[in-house]
């Protein structure tokens, strides 16, 4: 047996006199030095509590490392702004702010503000779409109804889109949100240009990116809803696995949204590796309340206290904290802090016996068991007094089993935690920190019972109101019932502002739109819990929503979905692959490389083709020659495409050319003979066709400027220039794939109709047009009977009409104290719109010649006016400034049409019926301006000063636009030829004279 350690000996009487002057502190060091027990000497129950002090100021210093930790790391990523300061404070937090997110919503609100200061004239509401997954009650559809509802009050008319129908149909049809049912299939027929914005409510709705993805629906706004961490699980072991595709496709999913909404802080952490600066929070679900009441309904508390050990009679404290260290460091360090404060009330009130604490934090898995039972057994609890479950587990009877519960985390809170909200939606009285985030709902002793960080002794006298007689006290019943009724629709108001902030922030409405009302209109301040309440209490169906805290509950459908999709290409490379992909790519040294390689393969194969030509070879006979020609032709499937739809035209009077401008569109487009597409991108026309390539034709439309202020204008330009080269048929027509996407397309019957009303000579020169500018408010009363220009003027923003008459007027030189504006008279007639009409070909060359001039007028008129070439008069969103002289070119046929004295039908796309309208004998013309013969002129003109350079403008749009002709150019064009011809027969000559003198010499075989 080992000898104690000897005792130091003790001061002496003079020492201790000399010391005294330093007052009670270190009079109570010394004593404290002389009472210090000796190895093998008995522990007293004081000392261990002294023990646990120092323990829980261990587990605080740990905490706040843990926490630095943390913050740095995020820091490094660059997503996110963190406190400045280095060193973790008491109480203080890791805040998620989106920095440059917030200053595009700062600024979208600003435009907003301006616009509502400013007159508008809008004839229709903002639409949205909403794309769901299914139509199931639960707590998710909840969600959307109550914001459906809400943004309703604003103005606003939502669309909604199911991938698969079911029982919530009826919901959504009470509130007047139509419901269209996509189906599981890939084929998405939604002309998602025709709303403002467009949302996603799940992940599970992410079948619909693709089709968003590709222009052009590329351009419209999209909100992500992401209600849960389910994905984060997943591409945690893809990155680590190497799946380099399942990773990349989710981050281009992520990226092409603008917006990111998660309903907690801690999914953006969770996600941080698919963040590209578009992430947002907005707080509040009715899923914590939702899972509580279903969980009620199916469990009692007396069978899950049998179930987890407890007796009905044990006072059992339930401690819960933050969820952003539950996975890095034990949730232990609470306890140490915590109970011993909860001791004092313990041996004032007698609980030892049957005081029982469970901490909820971490996962299953995690090693924290040990540590519980030893500070269990330091601070003098019996064995199982302390126990440890995993958020992973059975998440709602731990809570429901409580008759306390403690928020037990020392870290601020952006929100307020969701697992207070479901212990509160339980009728559990809560003891909660004095954060703001908290307390903003919860007021003390009314709602909960609020303790200070600062001060941890206020804990054991908020625990000592709660207990009485060994039972929770009246007051602690009546602050559970006061918090349950609090928990059921605490964060609706907020979230439904917040979410109305948002959309004003991000969306953007068009001139035609009503502008939303001011959130301050909102009157929904709970969650829609009437409009499930009739049908949950008769079928009692609440289905299995746990929400974020039950991670067992959330569905692999759409992982699982694209793990299967992608079987092969997930397999690839390196495992060491870091979040970013970047080895991915390749760098510029190896596309350098890669030129060289492809530099020398190029010289050697030149260098064989030069020395294969000057070897004899064997030709063979002519059969074998015309049979190679022949296999070659057949490998050239493109070609031999494009003249099968030759043939298929050839003896048809008439052509109608679709116009689109991206892949999206493909499956809008029509087929047969009688339709051919014509792309306004070279890299989105559509493989094995013979669609028309309309940059290739006219080369201003390679830039993206004039692309987006024509729009599909620039397609009708480009079939014009040199027509004879692609059209050659007395008839030509036009349509945009809007109109299929609006189902105003043409049906069988109507093609039928339309070809037999053009074979009919009687008619003379008409125009036949199937797509009315009002399609979009047809049941909007107020635009019923409206003349011409004032829909021109609500298209564009207000300025259609004066801008036409200053264009027109600068057209043709006409004085000001003249009215330049052409009357359209409202006579209730129906108008062309979306480029969708039918008319003879020489009449389209001359509508042409008309639509050049006076673009060219109003662009000079722009660039006059505006300093900013960028900017447009014509629009009020972004996009319609983008796209600045599109909508009004959709109405210039009309004007032309009108006082060019053709005669106009309307045909009903869908039953074929067949009217004149704004009969001739009726109209008041301008038809001088119109005639050939002045537009002749005053194209030629315009051609001989494009010749001679004689316009002083710098960004001339007119000999951009099409051909420039005039008899100068045809002269000089003769001459060049004659010219050409003759140095031709000149060479001809020399070359025989030179043969003659000196005979026929053969080329040397190399320079040597």
């Amino acid at each position: 047996m080992r000898k104690a350690f000897p005792r130091r000996p003790a001061p002496s009487d003079a020492d201790m006199n000399a010391l005294s002057g330093e007052g009670m502190t270190s009079t109570c060091r010394h004593q404290e030095r002389r009472g210090r027990l000796r190895k093998g000497t008995q522990c007293h129950r004081t000392h261990w509590f002294l023990f646990g002090l120092a323990m829980g100021a261990l587990m605080v210093f740990w905490m706040a490392s843990a926490q630095l930790n943390l913050m740095n790391a995020l820091e490094g990523s660059g997503q996110r702004q963190m406190a400045p300061n280095m060193l973790r404070k008491f109480s203080a937090s890791v805040r998620f702010l989106p920095a440059d997110l917030l200053k595009r919503m700062e600024e979208g609100r600003r435009q907003l503000d301006r616009m509502r200061s400013e007159e508008k004239l809008g004839v229709r509401p903002p639409r949205l779409a909403l794309i769901v997954e299914n139509m199931r009650k639960d707590s998710q559809t909840l969600l959307l109804l109550t914001l459906a509802k809400s943004l309703t009050e604003l103005g606003y008319v939502l669309s909604v889109f199911a991938l698969d129908d079911g029982e919530a149909h009826t919901l959504w049809d009470y509130i007047d949100c139509p419901v269209s049912v996509l189906g599981s299939d890939n084929s998405i027929l939604v002309d998602w240009t025709r709303f403002e914005g467009v949302m996603l409510s799940s992940l599970e709705a992410k079948r619909v990116i693709t089709s968003l993805m590709q222009d052009p629906f590329s351009s419209v706004p999209l909100i992500w809803l992401i209600h849960d961490g389910n994905l984060s699980k997943h591409l945690s072991s893809y990155i680590a696995s190497g799946k380099v595709d399942l990773v990349t496709e989710w981050r281009s999913a992520f990226n092409r949204a603008n917006t990111v909404v998660f309903s907690d802080f801690s999914l953006p952490m969770m996600y941080t590796s698919l963040d590209s600066g578009n992430f947002y929070v907005i707080p509040g679900s009715p899923a914590d309340v939702w899972a509580a009441k279903r969980y009620i309904t199916s469990h009692s508390r007396h069978g899950l206290r049998e179930k987890y050990g407890f007796h009905e009679k044990d006072l059992i404290v339930t401690v819960i904290g933050s969820r952003f260290f539950y996975d890095d460091m034990p949730c232990c360090y609470a306890a140490s802090l915590l109970t011993h404060q909860i001791m004092k009330i313990t041996r004032i009130k007698d609980l030892r016996g049957i005081l029982k604490f469970t901490f909820l934090c971490g996962n299953t898995t995690d090693s924290f068991g040990s540590d519980f039972k030893e500070l269990a057994s330091r601070l003098g609890f019996p064995v199982g007094s302390m126990k440890h479950y995993g958020t992973d587990g059975d998440v709602n009877g731990i809570i429901m089993i409580a008759d306390l519960v403690l928020y037990g985390s020392f870290q601020d809170e952006q929100s307020f935690p969701p697992l207070l909200v479901r212990a509160m939606s339980f009728e559990i009285p809560v003891i909660v920190p004095d954060f703001a985030a908290i307390t903003k709902y919860v007021n003390n002793k009314i709602h909960g019972f609020v303790f200070h960080p600062h001060d941890i002794d206020t804990l054991a006298s908020a625990f000592s109101l709660l207990i009485e007689d060994k039972r929770l006290s009246s007051l602690a019943r009546s602050v559970a019932y006061e918090g349950r009724s609090l928990a059921e629709n605490m964060l609706a108001s907020d979230s439904i502002i917040d979410f109305a902030i948002l959309l004003e922030s991000i969306l953007q409405f068009p001139s035609d739109s009503f502008l939303p009302e001011p959130v301050s209109k909102i009157t929904q301040q709970t969650w829609a819990w009437d409009l499930l309440e009739n049908e949950n209490h008769k079928n009692n169906d609440f289905q299995q929503h746990e929400g974020l805290w039950n991670l067992t509950a959330q569905r692999d459908n759409t992982v699982d979905f694209l793990e299967e999709k992608l079987p092969g290409k997930s397999q690839i490379s390196s495992p060491a692959m870091n979040e970013s992909a970047s080895l991915v790519y390749p760098t510029q040294l190896d596309w350098e490389d890669l030129s060289q390689i492809e530099n020398a393969e190029n010289f050697e194969r030149r260098e064989m083709e030069e020395l294969t030509e000057r070897m004899e070879r064997d030709l063979g006979s002519w059969e074998d020659v015309y049979y190679n020609a022949k296999k070659s032709e057949k490998l050239r499937f493109e070609i031999n495409e494009r003249d099968e739809g030759e043939l298929e035209r050839t003896g048809q009077s008439l052509c109608i050319y679709e116009i689109y401008n991206g892949q999206g569109v493909w499956p809008f487009l029509q087929h047969g003979s009688l339709y051919r597409g014509i792309s306004l991108s070279r890299s989105a026309r559509r493989p094995r066709s013979d669609d028309v390539d309309a940059v290739n034709r006219l080369p201003v439309l390679n830039d993206s400027y004039y692309r987006d202020i024509l729009c599909e204008f620039g397609a009708m330009l480009s079939i014009a220039n040199q027509v004879d080269s692609v059209h050659k048929i007395p008839w030509i027509g036009f349509q945009s794939w809007h109109a299929s996407g609006r189902k105003v397309a043409l049906s069988a019957k109507a093609k039928e109709v339309l070809e037999n009303a053009i074979q009919d000579t009687s008619r003379g020169d008409a125009i036949y047009y199937w797509v009315v500018v009002d399609i979009d408010w047809k049941d909007i009363k107020e635009t019923r009977n409206i003349d011409f220009w004032s829909l021109c003027d609500i298209m564009n923003a207000g300025k259609c009409r004066s801008s036409f008459e200053s264009a027109f007027r600068s057209m043709y030189g006409m004085p000001l104290q003249i009215s330049a504006l052409p009357p359209m008279p409202p006579d209730g007639d129906h108008w062309s719109s979306l480029h969708s009409w039918v008319l003879p070909t020489s009449s389209f060359m001359e509508f042409v010649m008309f639509s050049r001039i006076f673009v060219d007028s109003l662009d000079s008129l722009r660039q006059n006016t505006i300093h900013n070439s960028t900017s447009c008069f014509l629009g009020s969103s972004e996009l319609e400034r983008r796209h600045c002289y599109c909508r009004m070119l959709e109405l210039l046929v009309n004007v032309w049409a009108y006082h060019s004295a053709r005669r106009m039908f309307y045909l009903d796309p869908h039953s074929g019926n067949l009217d004149e309208q704004h009969p001739i004998e009726m109209r008041t013309m301008w038809a001088k301006y119109f005639t050939p013969t002045l537009l002749k002129s005053m194209d030629e003109d315009l051609a001989e000063e494009a010749d001679d350079s004689m316009n002083p403008a710098q960004a001339w749009l007119w000999p951009l636009t099409g051909e420039v002709h005039f008899q100068g150019v045809l002269n000089r064009e003769r001459e060049d030829k004659y010219r050409k011809k003759m140095d031709k027969k000149r060479r001809i000559k020399e070359k025989l004279l030179d043969r003659h003198k000196h005979g026929y010499k053969q080329k040397s075989l190399s320079n040597h």
